[in-house]
């Protein structure tokens, strides 16, 4: 039994690969936005298990419709259909808009990423099209679109004939989306990058291009899906509709569960045998997922997402140091004169508050849906006296 969090420390690093530096915090419990670690030190939880934890730890509804339904079923393979997967598609096709919405469901951003990769390539082209700065994932497939070379390079050669946008440039598009291109990769808001948000307009611009050139458009809702942002996907008041949607991450409320949603002429596209998932659309995690989106539907949190955003932006904008305030809802990222973010980021664990350094310069934070504002106030006074003591 571990009983602290250097004792966690040293287990890690006698057992895990180091695909990840070793963390200094392991937590043991948590309930709603409040996390614990085993040193019996309490923090609120702003990074959300990266924008996936929509109704925080423990929440009651999702642990009785896991509970309920692991006692019934708990496991199907795709060889069989079971109802929490069929209602769950069912309501994914309806927060589309879009009836003629077909539902691909596997177990991460990134498989759902590879499945619309495998979907292009049953256009009978080639090229794919994603953006410089852009992460969609660490799977070959997936990192061949992500436009951060750090991540890249060092596990070339990748999938060939991907070109990279300058995220939120116009001028680029025509030059970069062809008639030989297959499908474009685009992200509503590029969350590892730093909370990056395009011009208004600029995914309708894409839109447009696709149409013309006879591309598929694929919107990566990986982080801004599941009404992170106030809408369901995060492109909606571009008044658009893509091809392909990616969602993941809040899409099994802290449970593995990604889906690709394919849309129009390419839903049909795949037939039996053309991809699968032993694990994708597992009852368990289905059922989780109806339970969240249950809550977030019966306590209208996507309205509270964009009203908590504000108020963030309204009570942190005048704080020393803060460059820019980015972002849409509960994904927001915090940008720094400095290069500071990582050592805010560090004093804010300190002072008992979870955020993630995206890079450098900006700290990102995507918290559950029922942080409230007293928290949000809590967390940007602690805020603001680390800010005053770097910069003032």
């Amino acid at each position: 039994m571990i009983k602290s969090n250097k004792e966690a420390a040293r287990k890690w690093q006698e057992s895990i690969q180091q695909t990840y530096a070793t963390p200094t915090v392991a937590l043991r419990r948590g309930r709603g936005v409040i996390v614990e670690d085993f040193d019996g030190k309490k923090y609120l939880d702003l990074i959300g298990g990266i924008a996936t934890n929509l109704l925080g730890h423990a929440h009651p509804s999702v642990n009785k419709a896991i509970s309920k339904q692991a006692k019934i079923l708990s496991h199907t393979s795709n060889l069989y259909a079971h109802e929490p997967g069929l209602k769950l598609a069912k309501r994914l096709v309806k927060m589309t808009g879009e009836n003629s919405a077909r539902v691909y469901f596997c177990n991460s951003g990134a498989e759902a990423i590879e499945a619309a990769i495998k979907l292009s390539r049953l256009t009978g082209k080639k090229r794919l099209v994603s953006a410089i700065g852009s992460f969609h994932g660490r799977t070959t497939g997936a990192l061949s679109l992500t436009g951060q070379s750090g991540k890249r390079d060092q596990f070339k050669p990748l999938l060939p004939k991907v070109s990279y946008l300058k995220f939120g440039d116009f001028k680029e598009i025509k030059r970069k989306i062809t008639k030989r291109t297959a499908m474009v990769f685009i992200e509503p808001i590029m969350g590892e990058a730093g909370v990056v948000v395009p011009p208004t307009g600029y995914l309708k611009e894409i839109r447009m291009r696709c149409d013309e050139v006879g591309a598929l458009l694929a919107i990566d809702c990986i982080q801004t899906g599941m009404g992170r942002t106030g809408e369901w996907f995060g492109y909606e008041s571009e008044g658009i509709r893509p091809d392909v949607i990616t969602v993941a991450k809040g899409l099994g409320g802290g449970l593995p569960l990604g889906a690709m949603i394919a849309i129009g002429d390419c839903a049909g596209l795949f037939t039996p045998g053309s991809h699968g998932s032993t694990f994708g659309g597992n009852p368990i995690s289905c059922a989780a997922a109806n339970a969240v989106l249950d809550e977030i539907e019966k306590r209208s949190l996507l309205i509270g997402n964009k009203k908590k955003g504000e108020l963030f932006h309204k009570l942190a904008v005048a704080i020393p140091g803060i460059v820019e305030i980015r972002g849409r809802g509960l994904l927001i990222g915090v940008q720094f004169e400095g290069n500071r973010a990582k050592e805010i980021s560090k004093e804010l664990q300190n002072r008992g508050f979870l955020v993630n350094s995206a890079n450098e310069e900006v700290i990102r934070i995507a918290p559950s849906y029922l942080l409230s504002e007293n928290q949000i106030k809590l967390f940007v006074t602690a805020l603001k006296k680390i800010c005053e003591n770097i910069y003032v």
